[in-house]
C-alpha cells in the first residue's frame, strides 16, 4: 500500500521534495522530516517545538480542541473519580489496571520500598535549614543514582520495573525529609501499615515518635476526605504528554545518563514558575486581591492591553477547552468544602474569580478557561499543606510519568540522543 505523502517546495530553487506521512491511532498526522537535512541542505525552525513530534509513544494521549486527557487509553475522569494513584501507577507502567492481587503485591512492594538509606537522610540534613524543599528533593534524587548505580539501558523489563517502583516509592519519603529539613523539625520515618498517599500525609504531618495530633472530636487528624483528594491530585498530575519536565527526562535520558538523574533533571525543570511552580503563583495572586470585593478590578486589569498583570491559572499551551484534570479538581474543591466545612477566603476569591471569568466574552472568545492550576493550590492549602510544598506533591505524582516515559525511551528501536540544530544569526 502506497504512504500518502507530503510534498515541500523550495520556490527559490523550484525543487520539490517527498516526506511521508505518519498517522497515529489518535489525534493529528505527523509529516516524517527526519530526512530534510539531507534531502534540502536546511533545517526547519519551530521555537518551543510547537509544531514537532518528538517521539512515538502509546502513554499519553491528549486532544486539546476537545478537553480530553487519557492515560493508556483511559480517560483521567474515569481515573480520578474510580481508581486510586496506585492503580494509575500500575495502569502506566504495565499498559493495564491491576487485578485485585496485582494491586495488593504491587501496594506491598512500594510500602517497603518506601525506607532511604540512612545515608541519604544525612546528606538531606546537612542542606541549611529553610532551604527550599524542592532543592533538597531534586539533589537528594539525584543522590539515589550513587545508592543504586546500575544504569539499566541493557537490562531487563524486570530490571526496569524495579528500578521504576523504587523511584516512585521513595519520593514521598524524600520530599516530606526535605519539607521537615526546610522547617528544622524531625523527620518521620515512613509507617507501612499506611497506604501510599496517607503515609506521606503522615510523614508530613506527624510528631516525632510517629504521634499524630488529635481534633477536637478526638478523631485522626487525617481524614479520609482528605487521602482522597490529595490521591487524586497525584492521579491528575501522573503524565502528561511531552510537556517541558517529561522533555527534559527524555532528553537526559537519551544521553545514558543514569535514570534517577534524568528524573532529577525533569524535578528541576518542573520548579519553574511556569511549570509545575504555577500553583504556587496562583495562590499568591488570591491573597494580592486579597478580598472578594477587589475581583472586579483585577478581571479588568487582565482584560486591559496596556496593563501587563495577567490572571494565573487561566489558559494551558495545549488545551483550548475546559482543562479535564480542572473538572475533576472543581469538583473536589467543592466536596473539601462542604465535607471539611471549609469556607475560606482564598476559595471566595477563586469562585469569584471562576463565575465572573466563565461569563465573560473575553474568556471565552480567548478560550481561557481555569487550569489545573488555579484548583490544585486551592485545595492544597485548603489541605492545610504549606505552599513550598505545592511543587514536591507535583513532583511525587508525576513521578510514574516520568520514569515510564524513560522506560518507553530505552526500549525504543528509534533510540538516539537528542540533538537539536539552530539558525545562527552571529557574528
Amino acid at each position: 500500500m502506497k504512504k500518502d505523502t507530503f510534498t515541500f517546495t523550495n520556490n527559490k530553487t523550484n525543487e520539490s521534495y517527498e516526506f511521508d506521512i505518519l498517522e497515529g491511532t489518535r489525534g493529528p498526522s505527523v509529516v516524517d522530516i527526519s530526512t530534510f537535512y539531507k534531502k534540502t541542505g536546511m533545517f526547519t525552525y519551530d521555537v518551543g517545538y510547537t509544531s514537532t513530534a518528538s517521539c512515538r509513544s502509546d502513554i499519553t494521549f491528549i486532544d486539546g480542541e476537545k478537553g480530553e486527557l487519557l492515560y493508556r487509553g483511559v480517560a483521567i475522569e474515569e481515573l480520578a473519580e474510580n481508581h486510586t494513584y496506585l492503580e494509575t501507577c500500575y495502569l502506566l507502567l504495565n499498559g493495564n489496571l491491576p487485578t485485585s492481587e496485582e494491586l495488593l503485591d504491587f501496594d506491598l512492594e512500594l510500602r517497603h520500598r518506601s525506607f532511604i538509606d540512612e545515608n541519604l537522610k544525612h546528606l538531606i540534613n546537612s542542606f541549611p535549614d529553610r532551604a527550599h524543599p524542592m532543592s533538597i528533593l531534586a539533589s537528594g534524587v539525584s543522590a539515589l543514582s550513587s545508592f543504586y548505580y546500575e544504569h539499566l539501558e541493557d537490562t531487563n523489563e524486570d530490571m526496569r520495573q524495579e528500578m521504576a517502583r523504587r523511584i516512585i516509592a521513595k519520593i514521598p519519603t524524600i520530599a516530606a525529609f526535605s519539607y521537615r529539613k526546610s522547617l528544622g523539625i524531625p523527620e518521620i520515618y515512613p509507617d507501612i501499615d499506611r497506604s501510599f498517599t496517607e503515609n506521606f500525609l503522615y510523614m508530613m504531618r506527624a510528631y516525632p515518635g510517629g504521634k499524630m495530633k488529635r481534633t477536637k472530636d478526638g478523631s485522626n487528624e487525617i481524614k479520609e476526605i482528605e487521602v482522597k483528594a490529595l490521591d487524586a491530585i497525584f492521579t491528575l498530575h501522573a503524565d502528561h504528554e511531552q510537556n517541558a519536565s517529561t522533555t527534559t527526562v527524555r532528553t537526559v535520558g537519551s544521553t545514558g545518563a543514569h535514570p534517577y538523574v534524568a528524573i532529577s533533571a525533569g524535578i528541576s525543570a518542573l520548579w519553574g514558575r511556569a511549570h509545575g511552580g504555577a500553583n504556587e503563583s496562583v495562590i499568591a495572586q488570591l491573597e494580592m486581591i486579597g478580598d472578594v470585593k477587589n475581583v472586579d478590578k483585577f478581571i479588568e486589569r487582565a482584560k486591559d492591553p496596556n496593563d501587563n498583570f495577567r490572571l494565573m491559572g487561566f489558559g494551558h499551551r495545549v488545551y483550548k477547552n475546559f482543562d479535564p484534570r480542572a473538572r475533576a479538581l472543581k469538583k473536589l474543591q467543592d466536596q473539601l468544602k462542604d465535607e471539611l466545612n471549609l469556607d475560606s477566603k482564598l476559595m471566595e476569591i477563586a469562585s469569584k474569580i471562576e463565575e465572573i471569568a466563565l461569563k465573560d466574552e473575553y474568556f471565552i472568545k480567548r478560550k481561557l478557561y481555569p487550569n489545573i492550576d488555579f484548583y490544585s493550590g486551592v485545595i492544597l492549602t485548603a489541605l492545610k499543606i504549606d505552599r513550598p510544598m505545592f511543587t514536591p506533591i507535583f513532583v511525587i505524582g508525576r513521578t510514574v510519568g516520568w520514569v515510564t516515559q524513560l522506560m518507553e525511551l530505552q526500549q525504543s528501536s528509534e533510540f538516539k540522543i537528542t540533538r537539536p540544530r539552530q539558525l545562527y544569526i552571529g557574528k
